[in-house]
């Protein structure tokens, strides 16, 4: 605490105010902020800080990350929370309905089946990926979480917007081994993914869809964007010296390599950045969550 007291405000890295993705709390005042609420973020500290703790009879500061009305920047697994709570409660009705005062018992004894914890698995990879994101690409990147594309009952988890282009994320929390197999034979490739010793390439080729709308989205605009799609894993297993691939078109890799390839410089200015995440937050609005 001493430490803190003592610096001032020379001593401290820069601070940029932006809309929160995650709920944090107040360096100075310990008070909780909800997602989506502007505070100050200090990316090399790792600190955010309330608007009232800042306040300055300055001019209003610029918003990093958000325009007039400022971005919505979505909640990371907030849809895929939503359904496994409505999934949860039917279920709990059910074994009430079904066995009255022995319903207890039942709930006691007995747990979701898969097919509903799959959707808070989904919610908490989501939230990590999230979470790890924001602290790795700090303000070299704008994080939309959670969005719905037109004419779809689909969501696109994550879109990184940053001077490397516009990434589609899918994350995902599987456990098991990652690969690349070439399960073609001796004279023609056929490569494809495998999580735990299962084909999973349709995931892969799933992503052809987010990254369309991302795209029919962009239609129109002056600044020309490239498009990525990446699938990220956030729990799973990799062999010892392995790296990401890209399969389809698609980069399959970790959390951390991700954040790394996202944050390289590229063609697009940050005001081209802010453009593009306006357009993309208005055209593919965040999921309730």
């Amino acid at each position: 605490m001493a430490d803190r007291e003592e610096q001032t405000d020379s001593d401290q890295p820069e601070s940029k105010l932006i809309p929160l993705r995650w709920e944090g709390t107040c360096f100075e005042c310990s008070r909780a902020i909800k997602p989506r609420q502007l505070a100050w973020w200090n990316a090399q500290a790792k600190t955010v800080t309330c608007i009232d703790c800042r306040q300055s009879d300055s001019a209003p500061p610029q918003v990093h990350g958000a325009v007039n009305p400022p971005l919505d920047v979505g909640i990371a697994g907030g849809s895929a929370r939503q359904t496994y709570e409505r999934l949860h409660q039917r279920r709990e009705k059910d074994i009430e309905h079904r066995w009255g005062r022995f319903s207890g018992l039942v709930k006691f004894l007995s747990d979701d089946p898969q097919s509903i914890k799959v959707w808070a698995q989904g919610s908490k990879g989501e939230q990590i990926l999230a979470e790890h994101m924001t602290t790795a690409l700090g303000d070299k990147a704008v994080l939309l979480n959670d969005r719905r594309a037109p004419r779809t009952r689909g969501n696109i988890d994550h879109i990184a917007v940053a001077s490397s282009g516009v990434w589609v994320i899918d994350a995902k929390r599987w456990n098991g081994l990652v690969e690349l197999r070439d399960v073609g034979g001796w004279f023609r490739t056929d490569n494809r993914l495998y999580v735990k010793g299962r084909d999973r390439t349709k995931t892969v080729r799933n992503m052809s869809w987010q990254v369309e709308a991302v795209k029919a989205s962009l239609a129109g605009m002056a600044i020309d964007v490239s498009v990525h799609a990446a699938l990220c894993f956030v729990d799973a297993e990799w062999r010892l010296f392995a790296k990401p691939f890209t399969l389809e078109g698609v980069r399959v890799s970790g959390p951390k390599s991700l954040g790394a390839i996202i944050a390289e410089d590229g063609p697009l200015s940050r005001d081209e950045v802010m453009e593009v995440a306006s357009r993309l937050a208005e055209s593919l609005p965040s999921k309730p969550g």
